[in-house]
């Protein structure tokens, strides 16, 4: 078993082993002495792993209850929150009762929020089950939903009691959504460690580097959330990629392009505008673009850059009249730029 300590205010541990699931009542048991648990999941991921997890929970002392919500990220909206508070309302829970997170990034995104609001907040357990929530969206305590604005409107900065990362989980994942979530990984690399990027670009498959690559991100994800929680400043760089890819899920309605295809694209696009405005090393999109293609992911899009851009507009990183850009100098260096909201359709069109 390997284990990432995350400290700061309300510290955690975030434990990666492989079939963590079948015992995830005992490590649960060990950081609380809630006697009720409602486990939070959606349709395609309960079936799988919900009977397992609930009776560990019971095992444990737990009494157990669930809710699961139509998957996917149309389901991301204040209308399945809302199910949810009434879900917790409903199993009675208090505020030294429990929530368990089971799914991927949406199920935890909502699950995490809903525990913040519930009576002023109550603690819950992040158990990711994609490759994209295992590497990025379980850790860091962001949590949140949709609005028709654009993606993650509206939400708090609520740390999980606990992660548990199972990597068999991934077994059960579509092809599309394990790259998926190696788009995550790939953007790690691009904003933080060359040797991670260069050991993508060297494996034969992913199957090979699997748990070294979700321990590498998550760690790095742990600096950087202990040293900005609230994304005031270094945080930021976790977002390479994901201005343009929000505008790009928001632009078709979350049906299109799964999250990390869609940073895929943000990360190609950006890259090759910020080499022709001389921010990055020349020849580094086209090591991004091998790479993301090397995994089966996209590097281009058909949206119209003008209606993307506005829909950035939106975006949560936008201070007045600009809007704070990830960048990268080169491969494993990254860094933010102010850049004006009315130049940003002639700066994307250079990349797309």
């Amino acid at each position: 078993m390997r284990k990432i300590t995350v400290s700061g205010q309300k510290g955690y541990e975030i434990l990666i082993s492989d079939n963590i699931l079948a015992s995830c009542g005992e490590y649960i048991r060990k950081v609380t002495s809630a006697k009720k648990a409602l486990i939070i999941s959606d349709t395609n991921v309960y079936p799988l792993y919900g009977d397992g997890v609930s009776a560990s929970l019971r095992d444990n002392g737990f009494e157990v209850s669930h809710f699961a919500f139509p998957a996917g990220e149309a389901s991301k909206t204040l209308d399945t929150v809302s199910d949810m508070i009434k879900a917790l309302c409903e199993a009675q829970l208090t505020r030294t009762d429990i929530v368990v997170a089971l799914g991927g990034g949406v199920t935890g995104d909502m699950a995490g929020f809903a525990s913040a609001i519930y009576l002023r907040g109550i603690d819950f357990v992040q158990i990711p089950t994609s490759l994209l929530s295992q590497v990025d969206s379980s850790v860091g305590g962001k949590t949140g939903c949709d609005l028709s604005f654009g993606k993650n409107l509206i939400g708090a900065f609520h740390n999980p009691l606990l992660v548990l990362i199972d990597p068999e989980t991934l077994k059960t994942l579509p092809v599309r959504y394990k790259n998926d979530g190696i788009g995550e990984i790939i953007k790690c690399g691009c904003i933080r460690s060359a040797s991670l990027f260069n050991k993508l670009e060297r494996a034969e498959d992913f199957d090979s580097i699997t748990e070294d690559a979700i321990f590498e991100c998550v760690d790095i994800k742990r600096v950087v959330v202990e040293n900005d929680f609230t994304e005031k400043g270094e945080r930021m760089l976790l977002n390479f990629g994901h201005t343009l890819a929000h505008a790009i899920e928001k632009y078709e309605n979350y049906i299109g392009l799964a999250h990390g295809e869609a940073v895929g694209v943000g990360m190609a696009v950006i890259t090759k505008a910020s080499e022709k405005a001389g921010y990055t090393e020349k020849g580094t999109a086209e090591r991004i673009e091998r790479l993301l293609e090397k995994f089966g992911l996209p590097t281009k899009t058909a949206a119209p850059i003008d209606k993307l851009c506005e829909i950035m507009l939106h975006d949560k990183k936008r201070r007045a009249n600009s809007i704070n850009l990830v960048l990268l100098k080169n491969i494993g260096d990254s860094f933010t730029e102010g850049y004006p909201t009315e130049s940003l359709t002639a700066f994307f069109s250079e990349g797309m």
